[in-house]
Formats: structure tokens, sequence, C-alpha cells
């Protein structure tokens, strides 16, 4: 089983140094390569693919175990100023944990992040005061970007206009770090969420397939549809549930999981969006999204991912 693991490194100056001059290991690599095939070549006459070189290369400098984990790649990157390592694992199976015998609905939106048929409600992150003051800072700090970008056009001499590049530069990277920050929080809370829900062990998670793309293209919904990050929820959750043993379902598209009253199984077409707490003629009361996941609970028309 392969895993992959992202964690942020705070390297020294010295580090920093160490880790520019990595990045060109690659050409000391492909220079082995194709020296690596030259004598391949004047011994065997026959070249060698890179696919084959990596096997070699992997199998014979790196003893492998079952009972060990193996680094398969790895990559540094540097996103606003921060340094980062990701690698791919390759991990042995792990036992597979008991599962209770119920399964979960799961209902996403943007008024609530996320409401599950087990009672678990998690709220939209976007909409906390840390969130919005961020958002806030980086609205002022990308006005005070387009200003300087302004001001640069306009000036003309040398001297003037490499401090302006400066001063840009500094400021682009402040516009970097508040995004990144952002962008932190969001997928922290989707990873948290994702967790708590796989911690309940269900026989099965049931999700609706939501149209993501159409979405984006909804100017009135694209940016909050993009701040919950729901393509990346949806990726996350079928990962972690392939990984323990859970079944992932996802209903169809076109299932009406609002509007169908989980008390009488009645459709109540004229739901509005801003009907917030489902009532049918049944008697049944519920909230809106409450009632959404106990359908996608217990829908019957579904595909295993």
């Amino acid at each position: 089983m392969q895993r992959s693991y992202k964690t942020e490194i705070n390297p020294t100056p010295e580090q920093m140094q160490i880790i520019h001059k990595t990045i060109g290991t690659c050409r000391f690599v492909y220079n082995f390569y194709l020296a690596y095939n030259k004598e391949m070549y004047e011994k065997e006459h026959r070249f060698v693919s890179g696919m084959d070189f990596s096997k070699w290369l992997n199998n014979v400098y790196l003893k492998e175990n079952p009972d060990t984990h193996i680094i398969k790649s790895g990559t540094i990157s540097c996103h606003a100023g921060r340094y980062y390592v990701s690698v791919l694992v390759e991990e042995p199976e792990k036992e597979k944990p008991s599962l209770t015998d119920s399964g979960i609905g799961v209902d996403v939106g943007v008024k609530d992040f996320m409401i599950a048929s087990n009672g678990m409600n998690k709220k939209n992150i976007n909409r906390t005061a840390k969130v919005r003051k961020l958002e806030k800072q980086l609205k002022r700090e990308q006005r005070s970007l387009s200003r300087k970008y302004e001001g640069h056009k306009k000036r003309s001499t040398k001297q003037e206009g490499g401090a302006t590049r400066q001063n840009i530069q500094k400021q682009q990277l402040k516009v970097q770090t508040l995004h990144q920050r952002i962008n932190n929080i969001r997928t922290d809370y989707v990873n948290k969420c994702v967790s708590e829900l796989v911690k309940t062990k269900p026989a099965y998670i049931t999700i609706e397939d939501l149209n993501v793309s159409g979405m984006m293209r909804n100017r009135h919904l694209s940016k909050a549809v993009a701040s919950q990050k729901f393509y990346e929820f949806r990726t996350k959750l079928e990962a972690k549930c392939k990984e323990n043993g859970i079944e992932f379902r996802v209903a169809d598209r076109w299932y009406p999981s609002s509007k169908v009253c989980h008390g009488c199984g009645r459709i109540k077409h004229n739901l509005k969006l801003s009907d917030r707490i489902y009532i049918c003629e049944c008697g049944y009361r519920a909230d809106r999204d409450f009632n959404a996941s106990l359908n996608l609970r217990d829908v019957k028309t579904y595909k295993i991912a």
C-alpha cells in the first residue's frame, strides 16, 4: 500500500542552500543513467529504459523488507517562503478495523460544511472570525500590491524603478503568505472532519455526487464553493474509507435528497433554498440538511467508488 506524506520543514539558511543545491541532483541522476546505459550497451548491446533503470537503482542500492516503510519518491517544494517535503511511502498492509453494522449519510453545503446522519455537524470554517479577519487582511494587502504595480508603471528612472521592484516582491510575499495561511486552515479543517467521520467506524458512508464544476460557474456560489473544498473533502474521505475497509457510496446526482421526506417518502417539489426547516404534510419536521443526510444514508440507488 502506498501513502503520501507532506510535512513542513523549517530549514536554516545553510540548509536552504543545501536544498537548492540538492534540487540539481536530478542532473547527476540523469548523467548516471546515461553512463549506465552506455555501459550496458557496450556489454550486452542493448539500451535500458528509464523504468528499468529505476528498478535497478532501487533494487540494487536499497535493501527491501515487508516489515519496513520504503520511500519510493521524495520532493521538496517552496511556497510563500515556506519549505515542504513530500514523500511517497510503500507501507505494509494494515489490519482493517472492525466496523459497526450501521452506515452514515453525509450532506455538505454552504451554510454548514457538513451534516451527518449520526448527528455530527460541522460549521462553515470560512464564517469564523479568524478566517474572516485573514481574508480582510488579504484584500488589504492585495490592494496595496495593486497600487505598487500602478506606481511602478509611472516611474521612469532606473533607481526608482529598482527600489519599487523590491517593494513589489516584498508585497507579493505578503500576499502569498496570507493565501497559504488561509489555505492551510481550510485544509486542516477538511482533514479533521474526514478523520472524525472515519473514526466512528461505520459500515459505509454515503455522500451526494455534487456537480462542483457546475456550481463553480455560478458567480453567486463560486467563491463559497471553492472555499469549502468540496472536491478535496470527497477525495480524502474516499481514500480514508478505502484504507479502513469502509464502503464509500455515491448517490446519484439527480437524487433529491433535500426534497424527500424521510418520514413518509413524499417529495416536496416546492422546497426553496431559504427553507431551512423541512416540514411535511405527514407531520414530519426536521432540519433541512439533517433530513438530507438521513435520506443519503438510506438511499437505495448508488454507486460504490
